[in-house]
């Protein structure tokens, strides 16, 4: 079980919070690897990232699910070079949390985050994944993470339910 210390950097971005306040009460996370695959890099993937249109980029494609619902869809892309070897295998049989894979495994420590929120409604797809009605009102949440000298190194784009979670973040 891992402890709140484990919790707070397993999750250090992520601000969603269960309606009942204790995350411990929905037990551990189920994250399911949709999809792994690598591709060229479109114009907007590459502007987020710093890198050149048609530049090798994975993009990861899986689901969270909190206390066995699926709660959040996430598409990742990371650029190919630094993440050499990542597989939806190795993604899959991890049990840590991502991003103590990046810096153990491939020494890219993230530092910190931009988002970019706004409400949307799922495409059919997304809805199927989700489990919910594609008129369901999801929070979307955009995040370029960024590793030392300011370089982003992952374009996360989640899909977030929250019928039973809220977005939380604390401002100093």
């Amino acid at each position: 079980m891992a402890t709140h210390a484990e919790q707070q950097v397993q999750y250090r971005f992520l601000k969603l919070q269960p309606d009942s306040g204790d995350s411990q009460q929905e037990g551990p996370t189920e994250r399911t690897i949709v999809d792994c695959k690598r591709q060229r890099a479109n114009a907007e993937i590459a502007r987020a990232l710093s890198l050149r249109a048609g530049d090798a980029v994975l993009q990861i494609t899986r689901v969270l699910a909190f206390g066995g619902v699926a709660t959040i869809l996430e598409d990742i892309w990371l650029p190919a070079t630094p993440f050499k070897g990542l597989t939806a295998e190795r993604l899959s049989t991890y049990r840590g949390p991502m991003y103590a894979l990046f810096e153990t495994e491939f020494g890219v420590r993230m530092v910190r985050a931009e988002e970019r929120i706004r409400a949307v409604n799922p495409d059919l797809q997304q809805a199927q994944l989700l489990g919910v009605a594609n008129l369901a009102p999801l929070l979307s949440v955009e995040r370029i993470a960024f590793t030392y000298n300011d370089a982003p190194m992952e374009l996360r784009r989640g899909l977030y339910r929250t019928d039973t979670h809220h977005y939380r973040n604390t401002l100093n």
